[in-house]
C-alpha cells in the first residue's frame, strides 16, 4: 500500500498521469471515496494522460462512460445510483472487462460480487482541505503499480 497526501485538484490529476504510464491502458481499478472526495477528477488525470481532450463527466446518471484512446478501450463507471446490483447483468457487465481494456470503477462497493478481479483499490479520504489517498494491490499488476509508484515517489 502506498499513500499520498494531496491538496490541490493539480496534484490530483497528476496523480491520475502517473496512474496512466503505470498502467498502460489495462486493468480495472475500484476507486472509493465519499462524494466530492475526487474520484472522477482523478479518472480525469487518468484519461487526459492517455490522450483523452474532451471532457470527462461522472456517469452518475449514465452508469458507464466509453472511451477509445490509444488503442484502448477505457470505461469510466459510477455505481454509485445502482439500485440493485444485479442491474449490471443487464448491460452486460461482462463485455466490459479483457486485454487492452481499462476499467476505472466509482463506488464498487455496491456491486460486490458481480464485479471482476481488480487490479488496485483506490481510497480517497477527505480531511480538512487535502485529500488522503491509499492505493492497494489486488493482483500482481496491482503489485508492480505500486511498487513503480512507491519508487516514484521515493525519487522524488
Amino acid at each position: 500500500m502506498i499513500k499520498f497526501e494531496l491538496t490541490s485538484e493539480k496534484e490530483m490529476l497528476g496523480l491520475g498521469a502517473m496512474l496512466a504510464c503505470f498502467l498502460r491502458g489495462e486493468g480495472v481499478i475500484h476507486l472509493s471515496g465519499g462524494l466530492g472526495a475526487g474520484k472522477t477528477t482523478l479518472c480525469r488525470g487518468i484519461l487526459r494522460a492517455m490522450g483523452h481532450l474532451g471532457a470527462v463527466k461522472s456517469p452518475t446518471f449514465t452508469l458507464v462512460e466509453p472511451y477509445q484512446i490509444s488503442g484502448s478501450e477505457v470505461y469510466h463507471f459510477d455505481l454509485y445510483r445502482l439500485a440493485d446490483p444485479s442491474e449490471l447483468d443487464y448491460i452486460g457487465i461482462d463485455e466490459y472487462f479483457g486485454k487492452n481494456k481499462l476499467c476505472l470503477i466509482e463506488w464498487p462497493e455496491i456491486a460486490i460480487g458481480y464485479l471482476p478481479q481488480h487490479d488496485l483499490d483506490i481510497t480517497i479520504d477527505v480531511l480538512v482541505e487535502k485529500r488522503i489517498i491509499e492505493v492497494r494491490s489486488n493482483s500482481r499488476s496491482g503489485e508492480k503499480i505500486c511498487t513503480q509508484l512507491i519508487e516514484l515517489d521515493e525519487s522524488a
